[in-house]
């Protein structure tokens, strides 16, 4: 099976996603994916289009679609480019070629990705990374630099993709195993569910094992120290609080009751 951008973006939020949709199980709804998923769709276009008219514009060459050897390719700009190689596969949404800096040498591919969120986190850069390894392995050149545009103002990330290609081939490793095993890997709910086509599913799968994953509060580092003392579940975890002992009675914590000066009372 290929390792696709689709499987890998999938792996960074979580591998449980990644080997479902590597066996193209349907997702349950989700309104908050579904809301994601469209503006993730909607902005890539959106930038896409633009792009196009703004190089039409200034006369720059744009490849056809699909364009499978851009080695030998004359274009500027390649629009939602699929790029395969060996048992790889990246949807890349901009690839941009661009002329050397110093006579004789190679024409540079520069991988574009496009994201409508603001703020721009690890996860989008190993993801841009792994566009940038692919396009590598299909121009038989170092791609070591990419850019991402995202946000309202359309902010624009250099991203020195070569420094994270060990760690996106170590992640490419460990995708391999996972989705090359028959036996699913194990469940671990995380802030992700929020907006995962499966949460729903995996929900109650989590509440049918009781998993520890429940606790939202808890961390992976909490559940695998509970874990190595035979602690799987919210139940079996139940048993291990007691509850706190009463304050003991003493004449040091409840003096007694000081005399009373008129004597005992008149009966």
């Amino acid at each position: 099976m290929n390792i696709t951008s689709y499987l890998f973006e999938a792996y960074l939020k979580c591998p449980m996603k990644c080997f479902l949709r590597s066996r193209r199980e349907a997702g349950a709804g989700n309104a908050y994916a579904d809301w994601v998923r469209t503006q993730t769709d909607s902005y890539r276009n959106d930038q896409i289009k633009d792009f196009r008219t703004v190089a039409t514009s200034d006369g720059r060459i744009i490849a056809a679609p699909h364009t499978e050897n851009p080695k030998v390719a004359e274009w500027d700009y390649a629009f939602d480019f699929v790029a395969r190689a060996q048992n790889f596969e990246s949807h890349i949404h901009i690839v941009e070629r661009t002329p050397p800096e110093e006579p004789g040498k190679p024409f540079q591919f520069i991988p574009i990705r496009f994201i409508y969120t603001n703020k721009i986190n690890k996860d989008d850069k190993l993801s841009l990374a792994f566009d940038a390894l692919v396009l590598s392995e299909v121009t038989g050149r170092e791609v070591g630099l990419g850019r991402i545009i995202h946000g309202n103002d359309h902010a624009t990330l250099k991203v020195k993709t070569s420094a994270l290609a060990s760690e996106v081939r170590k992640l490419i490793s460990k995708i391999t195993t996972l989705i090359s095993d028959d036996s699913a890997p194990d469940l671990i709910l995380n802030r992700h569910c929020a907006e995962c086509e499966f949460k729903a599913r995996c929900r109650q799968k989590a509440s049918e094992a009781d998993d520890l994953s429940l606790l939202s509060a808890m961390t992976e580092k909490e559940r695998s120290r509970h874990r190595s003392k035979g602690i799987f579940t919210v139940n079996q975890l139940s048993y291990t609080f007691r509850p706190k002992k009463n304050a003991q009675t003493s004449e040091e914590s409840c003096p007694a009751a000081l005399p009373c000066a008129a004597g005992p009372l008149d009966s």
